[in-house]
């Protein structure tokens, strides 16, 4: 119940059903929340239901929901003109935001921005480049990474079969390999005393079994593995990642399409562990809920001629001004408030896991937090039925959660959040815990 309104009602439920006969059974909906508008993190479904949204639209609305300034450069550029193939014709709003991007990127060499309307598309452009840049035909990716659902990014993808089942055979020359899922090591081995092994496994059993490294074009790769778990890396990962790549001369890819654009508390999550890489993809937080995605790559890299690859609709000029502004709040204030939060936020859920033995890992970065749920901590056994039963009465209680990985239930609200309605989230979710407990222990 919301209040004394029933979850989901009866408008609610009309719109399903409707649903249900206009569009693909392929969408992924976790429960029935059908929205009417919003507000910064408050949003009303179409029976007049608040909820705190935690999800963002899916780490996408950095700025909240209609935040004033976003809303006043849509208008503006709306006003002046919608549509002009920036691939083929040139315009300033465009031009100003490939210069910010350029400014903002991880990369201390000149760079060059391609603009797309989605992550995927933004992978599949670094997919195309890697290749045309190096003339080598292989790709490493890892297990639990998700990419996109297009063809070449669902190859690079490795988070859940049913993404793949019935669209084999996959891109030719992709290897998958463990990422560095301390929680659930795919080698039973512990941190630290591995020795970073997913690593070497690279070096020592890929390279030396599967394929010379000088045959590998990119390692493409998630700064924190978003739909596979939340899962944050051990701080040595990363540079020893990198050091590789550099050795085997294979461009370091990293897909910052869920964890970028300040969601971590700083601009590209890859900031934390000093790693420059060679290509950039962003999209999600970019522009505040419009399309936009883009690749930033190395200047020296872009070297595809005219007509290589193109695209009708990326870089549309009011998306482009939309990311401006988003941009602008970024660095003003929201990647600041996206740290501070986020410590809080983690802060509160280890103390609530002190409380609750059903939460078996807390970790994440700024406003990017997974909570791992378990049935037993000492076996970790994965409860993902118990998750999803979670997310589902946090949602009857006004909160809007998603499930990740195996069993983790994710927590990437808007950079904008304050601490009451951070608090006013927390206590619903600790109060569905608690209810899940009584039940199973």
């Amino acid at each position: 119940m919301n209040g004394d309104k029933p979850i989901p009602g009866p408008r609610a439920r009309e719109w399903v059903e409707r649903d249900k006969r206009a569009i693909s059974p392929s969408y992924t909906r976790a429960y029935p929340f059908v929205m009417e508008r919003g507000k910064g993190v408050e949003v009303w479904d179409v029976d007049g239901n608040r909820y705190l949204d935690f999800n963002a639209g899916v780490a996408v609305l950095a700025t909240g929901h209609c935040h004033p300034e976003v809303v006043k450069a849509i208008k503006e550029q709306a006003e002046k003109f919608i549509h002009m193939a920036g691939t083929d014709f040139y315009y300033p709003v465009q031009i100003r935001l490939a210069e910010k991007l350029n400014e903002i990127a991880p990369i201390k060499e000149d760079t060059l921005v391609f603009f797309v309307n989605s992550g995927a598309e933004a992978v599949e452009s670094a997919f195309k480049l890697a290749r045309y840049a190096t003339r080598r035909p292989l790709t490493l990716a890892f297990i639990g990474a998700f990419h996109g659902r297009t063809m070449g990014a669902i190859t690079l993808t490795a988070s859940k079969a049913v993404q793949k089942r019935g669209f084999y055979p996959m891109v030719p020359g992709v290897v998958h390999v463990p990422y560095a899922y301390c929680y659930r090591c795919a080698f039973k081995q512990e941190y630290p005393s591995c020795d970073l092994y997913c690593v070497k496994y690279i070096e020592e059993v890929v390279f030396h079994t599967y394929a010379p490294g000088d045959e590998f074009s990119a390692i493409f790769v998630e700064p924190i593995q978003g739909e596979g778990g939340y899962v944050v890396p051990p701080p040595e990962f990363f540079p020893r990642l990198w050091e590789l790549a550099d050795k085997y001369g294979i461009l370091l890819v990293v897909d910052e399409i869920q964890s970028g654009m300040g969601r971590t508390g700083k601009m590209f999550a890859i900031e934390h562990w000093g790693v420059e890489p060679d290509i950039v993809c962003v999209a999600k937080g970019i522009a505040s809920g419009l399309p936009l995605g883009a690749m930033v790559a190395r200047k020296s890299l872009m070297t595809w001629p005219s007509g290589a690859h193109g695209n009708t609709f990326g870089g549309n000029p009011i998306s482009c001004a939309a990311a401006l502004v988003t941009i602008k709040l970024l660095e003003e204030e929201l990647i600041e408030n996206a740290a501070r939060m986020g410590e809080y936020a983690m802060n509160r859920l280890k103390e609530m896991a002190e409380k609750h033995p059903i939460i078996g890992d807390v970790r994440g970065k700024g406003l990017m937090i997974g909570v791992e749920l378990v049935k037993d901590r000492e076996t970790r056994e994965a409860i993902p039925e118990v998750r999803d039963q979670a997310v589902y009465k946090a949602f009857e209680r006004g909160l809007l959660l998603l499930g990740c990985g195996l069993s983790t239930v994710r927590m990437m609200p808007p950079l904008s959040i304050t601490k009451d309605l951070l608090d006013e989230g927390l206590d619903i979710f600790e109060g569905v815990l608690a209810d899940i407990e009584e039940e199973l222990f």
